[in-house]
């Protein structure tokens, strides 16, 4: 089941990103969140974007969100997607699933440009590979744009790429 998170599903949605924090480079963030900085970012979102968990059986095993772009107003109909799975539930359709709701969702609420900020490795390692990217791409983004050697996590240098999709037309 798809549903809209709330600031109560923080305790579970942090569950799941420590370990992209803590094990791999997926995210360049460093020191894993608090509970409450967690619930705050959740409830700050949802004032503007959707959130949303993929739940089986009462758990939830991965998560999807949209957020700002740009804060100019020029941006509006623009967003950047991130998605989270329980590491061992990857591979599943998981995220497939939370992204094909968030984009629906997004076009019903007027956006027309997906964005996604991507680690990506100089070379693979056991921290992060192109699944991501790879991941992005069967879902319809292409890349479009690289930033060399930008994130420095457990002592290695990674690069970002971003990537895009347009969902409607622009008249």
């Amino acid at each position: 089941m798809i549903r809209s998170a709330s600031g109560e599903d923080a305790a579970r949605l942090l569950e799941i990103y420590r370990w992209y924090v803590t094990d791999t480079a997926v995210t360049f963030e460093i020191a894993v969140p608090s509970e409450e900085d967690f619930r705050r970012r959740v409830e700050q979102t949802l004032e503007d974007y959707p959130w949303l968990v993929y739940e089986e059986n009462g758990v939830i095993l991965g998560y999807a969100y949209a957020g700002h772009l740009k804060d100019r107003e020029a941006y509006r109909r623009s967003c950047e997607l991130s998605v989270y799975v329980e590491r061992e539930h990857r591979g599943r359709g998981i995220g497939r699933a939370l992204y094909e709701a968030l984009e629906k969702d997004l076009r019903a609420r007027g956006f027309l440009n997906l964005y996604a900020c991507v680690a990506d490795p100089v070379e693979e390692d056991e921290t992060l590979t192109r699944d991501s990217e790879r991941f992005h791409e069967r879902m319809g983004f292409r890349k479009n744009g690289e930033f060399r050697l930008c994130g420095y996590k457990f002592g290695r240098w990674y690069n970002m790429i971003w990537m895009e999709k347009f969902i409607g037309d622009h008249l």
